[in-house]
């Protein structure tokens, strides 16, 4: 088997892991294992694994609410992230942060976000720091279309630009801003030629297609790298579930959401590596039933993991 054909059944592997995850959680919630809220990324995988194919050791990311696909993307531990979700203290932040708050610094991971366009502002003085310190490296921005409209996108992307930072901006546009669509948010065509104000390179990328994701994101990492400064791509997808767990979905109706599911990027990615011969349906059987199955251990890891100690309560605590 050839070296792309290995980080193509890697995308794979990584996407129905993300798929399977996002499952159990779901359940989880309805079951009332899990408490708080919750913000899902099933069926936006593609941006997620496309995007993360391209960072090196070194390079940084900054996350959002929907921020479970981007930790599984980059590499982390689903035992640790289910764990944090439960409250435990085997996980990532001890069980302190959990959905909206993973991070783990030591592999890039600044963090998932609870403030809508809260990672933008850190991803640009990460970029700045980078910078500083004369390497070659960059950072990941995601953030959704309703955070496009936050005052900081505007401050942060101006100052990416003018100072020429290695930031590469990734816009998960899955159509909705809670339940407000972005066609009624904002009068450009797309959200990518807001950037275009800034002078920036901007593109608009099928946001279902992990090929198409991955090609347009390494692109923009390897002008950040050369000293060219920022990009901004705009990722097309959509979300299956609700805005949140509790989100009832009354807004979009149940003919879209079902033609959106058609286009599934998993499915499309697996279609690919079938045609090439890359892949047999006996071995993509496979490699969905070991993503269950590893997310099915991940909860059990959780569940039989200890809460954190009172003795802890203040610690890591900043604000």
């Amino acid at each position: 088997m050839t070296a792309v054909a290995e980080v193509h059944i890697t995308m794979l592997r990584k996407m129905w892991l993300i798929r399977a995850f996002e499952g159990k959680v779901d359940e989880s919630f309805q079951r009332g294992t899990i408490h708080g809220t919750t913000h899902l990324y099933t069926g936006e995988e593609a941006v997620a694994v496309g995007a993360c194919s391209r960072l090196e050791t070194g390079d940084l990311f900054t996350s959002t609410h929907r921020g479970h696909g981007h930790c599984i993307a980059s590499g982390a531990d689903v035992r640790r992230m289910m764990a944090e979700l439960l409250g435990r203290h085997t996980g990532y932040c001890k069980g302190k942060g959990g959905s909206m708050h993973i991070a783990d610094v030591s592999s890039g991971n600044l963090g998932a976000n609870g403030i809508v366009g809260g990672g933008i502002p850190l991803a640009v003085g990460a970029a700045l720091s980078l910078k500083m310190q004369r390497t070659d490296r960059v950072v990941l921005c995601f953030f959704g279309d309703g955070a496009v409209n936050q005052g900081s996108f505007h401050e942060a992307a101006n100052l990416a630009a003018i100072w020429s930072l290695p930031v590469v901006f990734i816009c998960e546009n899955n159509l909705y801003g809670m339940s407000f669509p972005a066609s009624k948010a904002m009068k450009t065509k797309s959200i990518a030629e807001r950037a275009g104000s800034y002078g920036m390179p901007h593109r608009v990328v099928e946001g279902n297609d992990v090929m198409a994701v991955a090609q347009a994101t390494e692109g923009a990492v390897r002008a950040a790298r050369d000293g060219n400064g920022p990009s901004f791509l705009e990722c097309q997808t959509y979300r299956w579930k609700g805005h949140s767990k509790s989100d009832a979905n009354r807004y979009r109706t149940h003919e879209e959401i079902e033609e959106w599911k058609t286009r599934c990027p998993i499915a499309r990615l697996q279609q690919q590596l079938l045609r090439e011969g890359i892949l047999t349906r006996e071995d993509a059987a496979e490699i969905e039933r070991e993503a269950y199955a590893a997310i099915d251990d991940a909860m059990k890891y959780a569940l039989d993991s200890p809460p954190p100690p009172l003795s802890e309560l203040l610690s890591d605590v900043y604000a």
